[in-house]
């Protein structure tokens, strides 16, 4: 019997149609809610707001983004992309972009970090549209994405981790004191929200298609109807209302009326600036994790609407192309947001469509001002929100069946997560990958062969 291991077949082992085929059914699909509801596409929407809203509060105070300007942008992008792909596909900050912007002094300016994104996007744009991105997608093994998409779930958790631990100040990006018992950011409010996420949605099982046994009927029915509660939404809701709650002023210093658009004046240093400190560092994480690891995602969540990777590429060029000249924050697709919004309901496009019909709504009421509601969220209810992402994501890594692929994931994974950078931990992947199989190949003579 040939025990040939399944990471030598490719990723995309047959043709694909082009991206822009794909379009008219993906977007007649995407408002369909098939077997799903309302309330469960409502709940999956706020799935990956527990990184949205740390960084693009850290780069609105610390870097001066008008968080209007990104709100109605960013609500566009859902809403394109929820009617492109069909399927709860996010969209997410540049996390590699935002941390240089407001941790590395000097610190980027506005123009800089657009600057950034720009050429990013640039980058993803050339290699989608020449369809070299397909070609990478088609050969990496796949231990080495799963090592990739372990080490983004877990570093997800860690951070949410500490969230709930300790207090934060997004704005100095500097983590505070064990965070205390009581209060209105308590540990008693952070721990509330996770017990709650557990008993509602468990560990992420699904029961529409599962026969429940005659004896069992009766759990299976309440089963059902706890995941069936939007409780993500209900939680961030919650966070809402304690914010107003911590800061009773914000009645006060709300305006109404969207920020006023303007294009951004970016010169040839804020572009060298932006690409050498932003773009460089951004590249690899968002063909690995935001084009990569999230097309392999969709395929395993929906096989029936898999996400081309030429059509995600290109996705992520135009949104910046667009949006970072008006000053809107660098954006991209992640496998993070994609796990984070399938585990508290997402299944459609429908998601991320009312999660942009909501984020516009915001953009044009309050605009800028918004700001000094988000500066009072809990961040230990973002930290529940963030922890059951961050595993959904790293549990996507559990079909390794040789002992052999699991060597390779954990020890991607270990050099990712050790030294910060899922580009080194992707190249250390491949290299082991290469000399394992270096190993198995027959240099011998056929000469003395029986």
């Amino acid at each position: 019997m040939d025990e040939e291991s399944p990471t030598t077949t490719p990723l995309l082992p047959h043709h694909r149609p082009q991206w822009w085929r794909k379009i008219p059914s993906n977007a007649i699909s995407s408002l369909r809610l098939h077997k799903t509801t309302v309330w469960s596409e409502l709940g999956g929407s706020v799935g990956d707001l527990g990184t949205y809203i740390p960084i693009v509060l850290a780069l609105t105070l610390v870097s001066k983004l008008d968080l209007g300007t990104t709100l109605i942008f960013t609500a566009l992008y859902n809403i394109v992309t929820g009617l492109l792909f069909g399927i709860p596909m996010p969209v997410q900050p540049m996390k590699s972009i935002a941390s240089v912007a407001i941790s590395e002094a000097p610190l980027l300016t506005l123009s800089q970090i657009a600057a950034a994104g720009i050429g990013t996007a640039s980058v993803l744009l050339f290699l989608g549209a020449t369809g070299l991105m397909s070609v990478l997608y088609r050969f990496i093994p796949l231990p080495v994405v799963r090592g990739v998409q372990l080490s983004q779930g877990l570093s997800f958790a860690f951070t949410a981790i500490k969230y709930v631990r300790y207090d934060q100040d997004f704005a100095a990006n500097t983590q505070g004191d064990a965070r205390s018992w009581l209060g209105l950011d308590g540990l008693i409010v952070a721990i509330s929200a996770i017990v709650f996420l557990v008993i509602t949605t468990g560990s992420g099982e699904t029961y529409d298609n599962i026969e429940p046994v005659a004896g069992n009927r009766r759990v299976r029915r309440r089963l059902q109807i706890l995941s069936s509660i939007p409780s993500a939404l209900i939680v961030f809701l919650i966070g809402i209302i304690l914010c107003f709650i911590i800061d009773p002023t914000i009645f006060n210093s709300l305006q109404l009326g969207p920020s006023k658009f303007h294009v951004l004046k970016i010169t040839w240093d804020d572009f060298k600036t932006g690409f050498l400190r932003g773009s460089v560092p951004q590249i690899p994480l968002s063909i690995l994790n935001s084009v990569i690891a999230v097309c392999k995602l969709s395929d395993d969540l929906f096989p029936e609407h898999e996400a081309s990777v030429t059509a995600v590429s290109v996705s992520v060029g135009i949104m910046n192309l667009v949006g970072c000249w008006f000053g809107a924050m660098p954006v991209c697709h992640g496998a993070g947001g994609l796990a984070g919004q399938y585990r508290f309901g997402g299944r459609t496009g429908a998601s991320v469509l009312l999660l942009g019909c909501g984020k516009l709504v915001l953009g044009l009421v309050f605009g800028n001002s918004f700001v000094r509601i988000l500066n009072q969220f809990p961040v230990g209810i973002l930290g529940a929100l963030l922890l059951f992402a961050g595993i959904e994501l790293a549990m996507a890594s559990k079909d390794m069946n040789t002992k052999e692929e699991s060597f390779v994931m954990l020890v991607c994974a270990a050099v990712s997560l050790t030294g910060s950078s899922a580009a080194l931990g992707f190249v250390c992947g491949i290299v082991l990958f290469l000399l394992l199989k270096l190993r198995e190949v027959d240099c011998g003579s056929h000469d003395g062969d029986d």
